[in-house]
């Protein structure tokens, strides 16, 4: 696989991870006794911590595509290990 092939693959797996952790841990502010600024969403975070999303988001990206790269590397699970529709030819 080319180090082209490899980033891209890999910024795929870190966008995905990105929209998986967005959601986690964030709180509105009634959720901790905050009061609303006039004109706020009532949905907007008040505890969102960019930092600690990307950290979260880079190291889940970078094991999921570990893998990733070893099933690439070892064939572990292969297109034929999955193939839920078998063709006609052998029938």
């Amino acid at each position: 696989m080319e180090i082209t092939s490899i980033f891209a693959i890999y910024i795929l797996f870190w966008v995905l991870s990105a929209f998986l952790v967005l959601p986690f841990g964030v709180r509105r502010p009634d959720e901790l006794g905050i009061d609303f600024v006039d004109g706020q969403e009532r949905g907007a975070p008040a505890n969102f911590k960019p930092g600690k999303v990307l950290l979260t988001t880079t190291m889940l990206a970078t094991i999921t595509f570990g893998l990733f790269y070893a099933n690439y590397v070892n064939q572990w699970v292969t297109m034929d290990a999955i193939d839920i529709f078998p063709s006609r030819e052998g029938s």
